[in-house]
């Protein structure tokens, strides 16, 4: 159990390290100094809404995956204290 949750957490860093240094293409060479956002060519404008709801995604899947693991381990315990419950009335 352990191991595939350090697997899912590795593939979830690993999906968002992707999805982060992902670069456009075209911006190959850094400009000589600053370069003002509008005196920048359109190809090397990046637009901020694909990386907001990628950012937005990987939270709600971490947090839907986190809370899923959460809820089969409290339903284990409440299995193993059922059992226990049954264990002790029968002594």
């Amino acid at each position: 159990m352990k191991s595939r949750v350090s697997i899912l957490i590795v593939m979830l860093v690993v999906f968002g390290a992707m999805t982060l240094s992902a670069q456009q293409p075209g911006s190959s060479t850094p400009p000589d100094g600053f370069v003002p956002v509008n005196a920048a060519p359109q190809v090397d404008q990046l637009p901020a809404a694909p990386m907001v709801i990628a950012a937005y995604a990987f939270v709600w899947v971490a947090l839907v995956v986190y809370v899923w693991f959460l809820w089969r381990r409290l339903a284990k315990v409440e299995r193993e204290l059922a059992d226990l419950n049954r264990r002790i009335q029968t002594r």
